[in-house]
């Protein structure tokens, strides 16, 4: 341990002591009016903020500090990133918000947000102790899983900031196809700077449609520090330049009129200019430094007549009001804030920078470390003291007949919504009841099974929105998109409308029910699961079906599976797939998508053989997403044509029911004789069924008798596998010992156009002795053929396989 001198300690515990009483004090404003009449004044807003600022601090002290913790292992929380939002919140919330409007939180906000749901009395007193725990509060906010109003997940940096943009899109087009869709208001995004390095963010900011969107909303924390550092450029004026460019309104709310009016005084620019120029860790060093050090800081490193003019500024202040005066930023000025607010262009997005200290109000206020640093029992106990709370009895509630008591239930009948009756989706088709071509790929199949639907089921095709980056032809939406249009919020004129020799009608307007975006996958799945989300969000359910490249399913995977957790739904179309998609060579051919989607929760993968598979595995997905509580889905589907006599869908009705109950349950068999007469069994998954067969038939001519398993969708077998034995197992949990029998034992290879992992699980059904085949390394441009016999999932590798496991 490190001893001091008595002098040296004294010195040490003046400045704490000082830094204490100043960071945790009440701010205090002017009396400049507010511009919403009904808004509460400014002295009860302060009054707000500072109660906002201790509920918030307590409940991150509490679940630390005041439950037992057996595991040892630090629950955590951040008490510095939601002092920083504090202001921003109580003015809007207090001032700015209707029941119609949406707002999505900074994740490490989340205290903030319970805090002033709390004292709207959308949150009881018993769940303030119960952040971090199970059943409690989440640590980021959660549409889902926490007891009070959220409007929108976040946690996942970037991609909760941008979910209001989606859905805002997603609130346009149901109100242009559905005229009886509830009104929507504004949709606000709360983010910290740190968030501006997102990738996520600016492929949505820059996406066409978006700058249509008057309605979206942005404000920026701007506290310039993020988890490890103070953020070392200033880069103010670039984001405000990207944001402009972009066609965006940009706010800009720096200082507080305390320093403005310094400013504005008699050579005030010269304090102007020294805080303007400063950098970003000189400032934070700044505030941390003692009241007789900041006078020489700032006049530090300057020329002779900047420092005398910049002298006669500060000569009108005390060290303590100096210290007090630089930070007194605008994200932290109530007055200012709402008056920002009141310059917002609803004809555009619009971003507000507001600067911020993190750990405004606390006694890590600024410092360069502070982003889980946690307040001490006896910091505590002083911010308790200056907020005129009990640390002993941390929860309690403004007098209801206090000017903040009346402005908290103002403020709670305001933005009081109305509940959201959700309508019916017209029940699904069990089957379109066309016959497919004899030679199709699952891909050709995806662009006749819309158009069928549009035909046989019209009220279910209604609800159906597609949208795709940039590759709805060569997805093969193109003839669905001839008959319903393409939808854009402003509409565009179609100058090639007169061109008889273009295929592909490109009509936009409002009524249409394809999306078109720029190539970012981000901004797809966002947008696809936000569409899926109206029905929770305004009773007005939406089928979103989002088609890209399988080989990208990996840059959405990040986006899609948060977007899963927050609730939002969607079926997800990957095609072309594989190294089927041979002459395309390796940037195009995936290998690790049927893998890595069979393990994401509440997701159904599927991987079609057949048309008449992709049919009915279409179809019950559709019915997923209609159904409330139902499942995601995504499809494997490629280009390689394939003959459809090899399905061998029975034509007996029974046997045809029978077929679509195990296509849908994840796999059925195919051949001649039945499992129990097995020598070795041949699984195979999708396109790869042409060589499976290929190999069973070759086996079959050399004496060996093989079974041959089709699998539509490897993920409800393991599902299978892994429900044997519930008690509350599904229905169609029989289905992985309907097709290998425990009775039967035999031998397994697995083959599919994917990492040979996917299948590798079904070794454990019965215990077999199991091959797996796949792709497991990168590919190269070819021919099919020659594709497979390089990746080894020929008909001879198969057959090969085969004769290993049998010993022959």
């Amino acid at each position: 341990m490190q001893h001091h001198s008595t002098d040296e300690q004294d010195a040490r515990d003046e400045l704490h002591q000082f830094e204490t009483s100043l960071q945790i004090s009440p701010p205090t404003h002017n009396d400049r009016p507010l511009r919403a009449s009904s808004s509460p004044d400014e002295a009860v807003l302060d009054e707000i903020a500072q109660r906002v600022l201790w509920l918030a601090t307590s409940i991150i002290d509490r679940a630390n500090r005041g439950r037992p913790n057996s595991d040892g292992v630090k629950v955590g929380g951040h008490q510095s990133s939601s002092a920083s939002m504090v202001s921003i919140m109580t003015a809007l919330w207090f001032t700015q918000l209707r029941a119609i409007d949406r707002v999505s939180v900074k994740p490490h906000a989340s205290p903030v947000l319970h805090a002033i749901n709390h004292l709207l009395g959308d949150l009881d007193a018993e769940h303030l102790d119960t952040l971090r725990s199970l059943g409690g509060l989440q640590p980021y906010p959660s549409r889902t899983k926490d007891p009070d109003t959220v409007d929108f997940s976040t946690g996942s940096v970037g991609i909760g900031a941008t979910a209001p943009v989606w859905a805002a899109l997603a609130h346009r087009y149901a109100s242009d196809r559905f005229p009886d869709t509830p009104e929507a208001g504004r949709f606000y995004s709360l983010l910290g700077d740190a968030e501006m390095d997102e990738g996520a963010v600016w492929e949505a900011i820059i996406d066409p449609e978006v700058r249509q969107l008057g309605e979206i909303v942005w404000i920026v924390d701007l506290n310039r520090q993020s988890l490890d550092r103070v953020i070392p450029d200033t880069q103010i004026a670039r984001l405000q330049g990207m944001f402009a460019a972009a066609g965006w309104q940009v706010l800009t709310c720096p200082w507080g009129r305390r320093l403005e009016a310094v400013f504005a005084s008699p050579g005030g620019r010269a304090l102007e200019d020294r805080l303007v120029g400063m950098s970003n860790p000189e400032y934070q060093r700044l505030l941390r430094a003692h009241p007789t050090e900041v006078r020489d800081r700032l006049l530090s490193g300057l020329a002779e007549a900047d420092t005398a003019a910049l002298a006669s500024v500060l000569a009108e202040f005390d060290d303590d009001s100096l210290a007090s005066l630089v930070r007194d930023l605008g994200g932290h000025d109530l007055g200012q804030l709402v008056e920002t607010f009141s310059h917002i262009d609803d004809t555009r997005p619009t971003v507000v920078f507001a600067y911020t200290i993190k750990g405004k109000g606390l006694a890590t206020e600024g410092h360069p470390g502070n982003h889980a640093a946690q307040l001490t029992e006896a910091q505590m106990r002083d911010l308790a003291a200056a907020s005129g709370m009990d640390l002993d009895d941390p929860w309690q509630s403004f007098p209801p007949d206090s000017a903040a008591g009346r402005a908290c239930r103002d403020t709670a009948e305001r933005l009081a919504r109305e509940r959201i009756e959700t309508r019916p989706v017209a029940e699904v088709p069990v089957e379109l009841g066309f016959i497919p071509r004899a030679v199709v790929s699952t891909q050709a199949a995806l662009g006749r099974f819309l158009s069928d639907l549009k035909h046989v089921a019209p009220e279910v095709a209604d609800r159906v929105v597609t949208v795709s980056p940039d590759v709805a032809t060569s997805t093969n939406l193109g003839g669905w998109i001839n008959k319903t249009g393409v939808w854009s919020p402003a509409g565009r004129e179609d100058w090639f409308s007169d061109d008889r020799e273009r295929l592909l009608k490109w009509h936009e307007d409002s009524r249409g029910q394809h999306i078109e975006m720029g190539i970012a996958e981000v901004n797809l799945v966002s947008l696809a699961c936000e569409l899926g989300s109206t029905g929770a969000r305004w009773g007005q359910p939406l089928l979103p079906i989002a088609t890209i490249y399988d080989p990208f399913i990996n840059r959405a995977l990040e986006p899609w599976t948060f977007a899963l957790y927050a609730g939002g739904r969607s079926i997800v179309v990957g095609t072309p797939s594989g190294v089927t998609l041979a002459p395309e060579g390796g940037a195009h051919q995936s290998f690790n998508t049927p893998s890595v989607t069979l393990e994401i929760p509440r997701l159904t993968s599927w991987e079609p053989a057949f048309a008449q598979d992709l049919e009915w595995t279409l179809l019950e997905a559709l019915r997923e997403l209609a159904d409330p509580d139902g499942d995601s889905a995504y499809f494997r589907l490629t280009t390689r044509p394939v003959a459809q006599e090899l399905a061998a869908v029975p034509t007996d009705p029974l046997l045809r029911e029978r077929r679509r109950e195990q296509v849908i349950a994840g796999g059925y068999r195919l051949g001649p004789h039945p499992a129990s007469e097995d020598e070795v069994t041949l699984v195979g998954v999708g396109a790869m069924m042409t060589e499976v067969i290929e190999a069973a038939a070759g086996l079959a001519g050399l004496g060996v008798r093989a079974g041959v398993v089709c699998l539509s969708s490897p993920s409800k077998i393991f599902r299978s596998v892994q429900e044997r034995g519930r008690i509350a197992a599904s229905p169609r949990s029989a289905i992985a010992d309907e097709l290998f029998p425990a009775a039967h034992p035999a031998p397994l290879v697995t083959v599919l156009d994917g990492h040979p992992h996917t299948l590798a699980f079904l070794a454990g059904v019965r215990g077999d002795a199991t091959r797996n085949l796949g792709v497991s390394d990168f590919g190269q441009a070819s021919s099919v053929a020659e594709a497979h016999r390089l990746h080894g999932i020929d008909a001879a590798s198969i057959t090969g396989a085969a004769l290993d496991l049998l010993g022959r």
